[in-house]
């Protein structure tokens, strides 16, 4: 266990010394391409990443403040993983796997509400 710790260590510092000297900290006047190809290039040390997905607000278009990162194969999530609490763009990020959808919890399996 402690090994394993270690290595994510490593990992995340290896990952921080190369982000730390391409990722930009000022994003004033990027387009929203612009902005996913920096947010791309921040996890690209990770591995191959097939999609990225900025939600935004749909009233005022201004992002929601998280993203969703597709990764090409499952080692890169491992990787990614010790980008958790990092700093990105002067910022302390989250980085956590996709959750698994639980059965049961939908709202399409109720029956209807009596009109």
């Amino acid at each position: 266990m402690e090994e394993e710790a270690e290595k994510l260590k490593q990992m995340q510092s290896e990952v921080e010394k190369q982000m730390s000297s391409s990722s930009p900290t000022g994003s004033l006047g990027l387009t929203l391409e612009e902005k996913m190809e920096v947010d791309a290039q921040h996890f690209h040390g990770c591995g191959s990443i097939n999609r990225v997905t900025i939600l935004c607000d749909k009233f005022t278009g201004h992002p929601k403040g998280f993203a969703y990162i597709e990764f090409s194969d499952k080692d890169s999530i491992q990787t990614a993983m010790a980008l958790d609490e990092s700093l990105f763009r002067g910022r302390q990020i989250k980085v956590m796997t996709k959750r698994t959808n639980r059965p049961g919890i939908s709202s399409t399996n109720r029956p209807p509400r009596g009109r």
